[in-house]
C-alpha cells in the first residue's frame, strides 16, 4: 500500500484515540468522526483520502478499548507504523483487520505529508519522499490473512461457511 502520512509522538493513549464520551456508540462512521479530536479536531478530515499514520513508542496505551483502532480505521487510517505499540492496541487493531507495524526509527525518518509504500508482508517501509528504506517487523502469514479478511470477526465468518 502507499499512502502519505500523518504523524503523531509518543504515547498516544486510547482516551486521546477515542474519548470516553463516544464509547456507547457502535456506528464505525460516528466513532470516525471524532477520532483524536482532542489532538487535532481536523484529523478526520485529513485522513479520509486514506492515510498511513506515523506514532512514536507506546502507541494505543492505556484503557483497553476495541473502538480506538475502529475510529481510526474508519476516519480513513490504512496502517499504522509506530516505534512499539501497547500489546492490547496492537492486537485489537488486527481483531478489526487494522495493519499495524513495529519500525524502529520510523519517527526520525519521516515527515508529515512523506508518502510511504509499505509492504506488510515483507517489513519493507520505503519513504517514496526521501528514498529511505527501513525494516519493520514483518507480520506472520496468519495475521496477513486475517487483515486481508477484514479482520477475525470476517476470517470466522469465512471459515465457517466454508465448513
Amino acid at each position: 500500500m502507499t499512502a502519505k502520512i500523518l504523524k503523531l509522538g509518543d504515547n498516544i493513549n486510547t482516551d486521546v484515540i477515542i474519548p470516553g464520551r463516544y464509547l456507547e456508540s457502535i456506528d464505525p462512521d460516528e466513532l470516525g468522526r471524532h477520532a483524536l479530536e482532542g489532538l487535532d479536531p481536523t484529523f478526520p478530515h485529513k485522513a479520509k483520502e486514506g492515510v498511513i499514520l506515523v506514532a512514536g513508542k507506546n502507541f494505543g496505551c492505556g484503557s483497553s478499548r476495541e473502538q480506538a483502532p475502529i475510529a481510526l480505521k474508519s476516519a480513513g487510517v490504512r496502517c499504522i507504523i509506530a516505534e512499539s505499540f501497547a500489546r492490547i492496541f496492537f492486537r485489537n487493531a488486527i481483531n478489526i483487520g487494522l495493519p499495524v507495524l513495529e519500525c524502529e526509527g520510523i519517527s526520525q525518518t519521516t515527515s508529515e505529508g512523506d508518502t510511504l509504500s509499505v509492504d506488510l508482508a515483507n517489513g519493507i517501509v520505503e519513504n517514496k519522499t526521501t528514498g529511505k528504506v527501513m525494516r519493520a517487523n514483518p507480520l506472520p502469514q496468519f495475521i496477513l490473512k486475517l487483515i486481508e479478511k477484514g479482520g477475525l470477526i470476517p476470517h470466522v465468518r469465512a471459515l465457517v461457511e466454508k465448513s
